[in-house]
């Protein structure tokens, strides 16, 4: 799952994924939006934008790791900000990584396997 409001970014992003690695991604362009599909789709594995409109990506994070349901969903932060106070902010609030944009697809996807790993270790 992408949660990003940007229209090119979270497209190339899927694409990259899907050709170099088994994933099937699903996008989700504001939050509000993310966090239903997050609720009913149960991704693996939620790649979550920062600086969107109306519910910011830290409010997203917030409320997907203080749900049941979706707490032990893997959350990466991926985004433009890369000051330390936002670092610290989502690693507080339960994400596995943050990665600053832009980012290359083999990182990221190395980046994702390991923490599926990592997830299913702890299942």
């Amino acid at each position: 799952m992408i949660i990003d409001d940007e229209v090119d970014f979270p497209k190339l992003v899927k694409r990259n994924l899907e050709l170099i690695g088994d994933f099937t991604v699903t996008i989700a362009n504001d939050g509000k939006q993310g966090l239903d599909l997050t609720r009913s789709l149960k991704p693996d594995l939620v790649l979550l934008d920062i600086m969107m409109p109306r519910i910011d990506g830290f409010k997203i994070l917030e409320r997907l790791k203080g749900d049941a349901d979706t707490a032990p969903i893997p959350v990466i932060v991926v985004t433009a900000r890369g000051d330390e106070a936002s670092r610290a902010r989502a690693m507080q609030l339960q994400c596995q990584a943050y990665i600053n944009k832009p980012v290359g697809a083999v990182d990221l996807k190395v980046k994702i396997e390991d923490i599926l790993q990592k997830s299913d270790m702890e299942d």
